[in-house]
């Protein structure tokens, strides 16, 4: 077969498998010369073809970012290359704040752009989540309201001018509406995912994976499905460098008594001063500190 090589899209991928999308918006299964990749969905990757219908990757393109999480024993990559992330929470099931706060550092951390996004406010604990989320739309986090099943259209019209031109991950747990989010926005998702399973060969693992949806014909606007997931952990960040991952914590460092404070102690803290005084909410104080203890124990790998 030919060895030129082109340059694809990662829209899916498991194991050694790929599905990689071309220019023209057609797309091919695409193996790695290696037993491992470290592709992604979202990446732009150099391929070459192997046989009539398959092609063989080469390597990676320079990414812009990476959305990943990592734990004590693992890191689990999201997607490459994006624009935002919606951060999806429900005021039923009751959210994590915990895990919001480890989602919204991995963003910042990456250097992309977030919003919350508060889905079901037609239920009756939407008044109890709507305050909950208030510390962080006072630290600037724009929160999106939208009732997905009750509300489709209006849900629809809110979301839209947020995901023009951008790809957007959806970030959530299980039972937020991340699905009906999906369905909504792309009517033929599950058809998708279907036809990439059978090509791929995957059959139930590709629900643990990420998806690459195009919203638009012209293919400006991306949505990318995650899998959900139970904890998020964010050994990339350092103990030290925690403090300002965390907007309402940023303005008042380098204010403390001691160059090196830890904010967790020390006499002439500032963030202990605003915890104190409320400008820095208790629950937001003790996320901090939960975190800081865990960033500052030893990795086990």
């Amino acid at each position: 077969m030919s060895s030129e090589v082109h340059i694809g899209l990662v829209v899916r991928g498991h194991g050694r498998h790929y599905v990689v999308e071309r220019e023209d918006g057609t797309r091919l299964n695409c193996l790695t010369r290696g037993k491992k990749s470290e592709a992604v969905v979202g990446d732009r990757v150099r391929w070459a073809r192997s046989s009539e219908h398959e092609g063989v990757i080469e390597g990676l393109q320079p990414r812009r970012n990476l959305l990943y999480r990592q734990d004590e024993w693992k890191t689990k990559s999201f997607a490459a290359n994006l624009d935002q992330l919606l951060i999806l929470v429900a005021a039923d099931p009751v959210f994590s704040e915990s895990q919001l706060t480890r989602a919204l550092i991995a963003a910042d951390s990456a250097g992309i752009d977030a919003r919350i996004v508060l889905n079901k406010t037609d239920l009756p604990g939407a008044a109890a989540a709507r305050q909950r989320l208030e510390p962080y739309r006072d630290m600037g986090h724009e929160v999106l309201e939208l009732s997905l099943k009750a509300q489709p259209q209006a849900s629809r019209d809110v979301l839209q001018p947020y995901l023009q031109d951008r790809a957007t991950l959806v970030l959530g747990p299980s039972g937020t509406g991340k699905s009906t989010l999906i369905n909504l926005l792309i009517p033929d998702a599950q058809a998708q995912v279907g036809e990439i399973s059978v090509a791929l060969n995957s059959g139930r693992h590709t629900t643990t994976t990420t998806q690459w949806y195009w919203l638009d014909a012209a293919r400006r606007s991306a949505l990318i499905d995650s899998p959900g997931f139970q904890e998020f952990g964010i050994r990339q960040i350092g103990a030290a460098e925690l403090a300002s991952r965390m907007a309402d914590f940023r303005p008042l460092l380098g204010q403390c008594r001691f160059a090196n404070c830890s904010h967790r102690h020390e006499p002439g803290c500032r963030v202990l001063d605003a915890v104190q005084s409320g400008v820095i909410s208790a629950s937001r104080y003790r996320i901090y500190d939960e975190l800081w203890q865990e960033l500052n124990s030893t990795p086990h790998w």
